[in-house]
């Protein structure tokens, strides 16, 4: 009975319990108002243990909204980084894209012996290859569009078709601008193997392959990431 009234009323010395003065006292209220007064007491200390739990509670949901709003806050950063690079890719003009598509390839641990001057190059841009001389394949053909705001059509992808004429050939077209799904539906159902990456698909891989880049390639479009605190889910 006395445990029920806390540690005011015992206290424990070298696996000893002692009765304190407080539980002196409460001797002399009687079986029935040590009863109630005990009860009391419980009901007291019960309800601190409650409130201590809503505030644990609290403070969880405190915690789950900080890292809502911070991963709100990281998506909006995302999408406004997002946005920033796509302007600069669109000031670039046709060959600094062409030169921008090349620095990807590399970072991606391909080779690119050809890279079309300025001038006429006979609908093929970049030819990539996945080892120094050229003997792995695939060869890939690569068709740059530098047309921001604006719809790739079939009749693009079938003339990059027409350059796959070797074994071993594949295309590849990349564009500042994005697919028709007439234009993908051309791709998928090409007897040789044809990729379309958009502008939206570029970033993502400029983002991802850009710790792979030379000095050199990466201030072609230079990145800064922004760490935040994040969690071990």
């Amino acid at each position: 009975m006395y445990t029920i009234v806390q540690n005011t009323h015992l206290r424990k010395s070298k696996g000893i319990w002692y009765l304190t003065e407080e539980g002196e006292k409460s001797l002399k209220f009687g079986p029935v108002k040590l009863l109630a007064t005990a009860t009391e007491k419980y009901y007291v200390w019960r309800g601190q243990q409650v409130e201590k739990k809503k505030v644990i509670k609290i403070e969880e949901g405190n915690i789950e909204e900080e890292r809502q709003f911070q991963r709100a806050n990281l998506d909006q950063l995302d999408e406004q980084g997002i946005t920033g690079i796509k302007e600069y890719v669109y000031q670039k003009n046709a060959y600094e894209f062409q030169d921008l598509v090349a620095a990807l390839l590399r970072a991606m641990k391909y080779h690119t012996p050809f890279i079309s001057p300025k001038g006429r190059d006979g609908g093929l841009d970049i030819v990539a290859f996945r080892d120094p001389l050229g003997a792995t394949d695939p060869r890939i053909k690569v068709q740059v569009k530098h047309k921001p705001q604006t719809t790739i059509a079939p009749d693009d992808i079938r003339s990059l078709m027409g350059l796959l004429n070797k074994s071993g050939d594949m295309g590849l077209f990349i564009t500042s601008g994005t697919f028709s799904n007439e234009a993908k539906r051309t791709a998928r159902e090409s007897q040789t193997h044809v990729s379309l990456i958009d502008i939206d698909e570029f970033i993502q891989l400029w983002k991802e392959f850009y710790p792979n880049m030379s000095d050199e390639d990466k201030n072609l479009l230079p990145l800064h990431p922004i760490y935040f605190l994040g969690s071990n889910e």
